[in-house]
């Protein structure tokens, strides 16, 4: 299991290193034309002649780095024109110094080309990537009915925005209904598994009278899926809940996952549930679960936490504190609040070693 050095607060922004495919950062796009100024300002001051035109040569390589064919041509060229000048005193070059010079902007205008036609390519695929990533989980809506929510989501594979966890909030005839599940594995080899399981949820979401048969459809899920030799052996554990019309109660039932916090009147505390096994060993048709009844009333929040922060631990081996640090990290706003805690975490922790998965739900019960 790959080790990702967390860093928060990266929503918008490209998550992506400079090394890992992202735009160069302005101090490295800058070294051609720092380079290029040193040499001349020192050449102009210098008491008498300084032999240090050969660090023009690597002003074409360093613009391959962060600029087109275009660009690195043009300061190729301002490199062997400045070779001439005399006012520089660049120790007036040979023809050896010159064809050198000569062959190395040559050859970076070419790399530079390839560079850009690459980076090009790889966009246009991380693009397409990531549409398909975001249908298969798309963002959660600030709201679904009187239920407010947020998730937030950090892959232990880097450059992916799915991986082994996954959530939902759906609207069906009896409530809301939310799911956040864990399933074998990670990255990308996890995505065909969340994809199947959301798929069955939202249909389950419109058909099912009750939690215990939704849990069943997605465990059949789990089990059709297990028939493909290509896949193996699949399970998943889950959290599923169901707010009532007017949110007043909400329903849960555990499959193997940790329970939900309850957030009420300045505390948190674990739901009292008790913990089914995983989906995937063919429970029978509407069974197999207990189902824990909650009253809600305005103000409280529930929180739900993936096993990567439950079993995130320090440099010394110490668990994350998820329930006493979550009353001093509560906000009016769920966003700012997951915010909080992964930002926690982060410093809890510095390296977080598991798929990162919160799903925070604020009920407004009806007066």
């Amino acid at each position: 299991m790959r080790s990702v050095r967390a860093v928060p607060g990266r929503r918008e922004a490209d998550s992506r290193s400079w090394l890992r495919g992202a735009p160069p950062p302005r101090s490295v796009r800058a070294l051609p034309l720092v380079l290029l100024v040193f040499v001349c300002v020192v050449t102009l001051v210098a008491p008498e002649p300084l032999d240090i035109g050969f660090l023009l040569g690597a002003i074409p390589p360093l613009a391959v780095l962060s600029y087109g064919p275009l660009t690195t041509a043009v300061l190729g060229v301002l490199v062997i024109a400045l070779q001439h000048v005399r006012v520089f005193h660049l120790d007036h070059p040979g023809n050896t110094d010159l064809l050198t010079i000569s062959f190395v902007a040559l050859l970076s205008v070419f790399v530079s080309y390839v560079r850009s036609r690459r980076d090009a390519q790889l966009d246009l695929e991380r693009t397409v990537a990531e549409a398909a990533q975001r249908a298969v989980a798309p963002p959660l809506p600030p709201r679904v009915g009187p239920v407010r929510c947020t998730g937030l989501y950090r892959a232990a594979q880097r450059g992916t925005l799915v991986g082994g966890d996954f959530y939902d909030v759906r609207a069906g005839r009896v409530g809301i209904r939310a799911v956040m599940g864990d399933v074998q594995g990670h990255g990308l080899s996890a995505v065909a598994t969340v994809a199947s399981l959301l798929g069955a949820f939202r249909e389950a979401v419109l058909d099912q009278p009750d939690l215990p048969s939704v849990a069943a459809c997605l465990d059949r899920r789990l089990l059709v899926d297990s028939g493909d030799a290509r896949l193996g052996e699949l399970f998943a554990t889950v959290v599923l809940l169901e707010f009532a019309p007017d949110a007043r109660t909400v329903r849960i039932i555990v499959c193997g996952s940790p329970a939900p916090v309850l957030l009420q009147d300045g505390k948190a505390t674990e739901v009292q549930v008790t913990p089914g096994t995983p989906l995937g060993l063919g429970l029978p048709q509407g069974g197999g679960y207990d189902e824990t009844t909650c009253r809600l009333q305005r103000g409280d929040r529930l929180f739900l936490a993936s096993d990567g922060i439950w079993e995130a631990r320090d440099s010394t081996g110490a668990f994350y504190p998820l329930v006493d640090r979550l009353p001093r990290l509560a906000d009016d706003d769920p966003e700012v609040m997951t915010e909080r805690v992964w930002t926690d975490l982060v410093e809890h922790c510095g390296s977080v070693r598991d798929d990162v998965t919160m799903l925070l739900l604020a009920p407004e019960p009806k007066p």
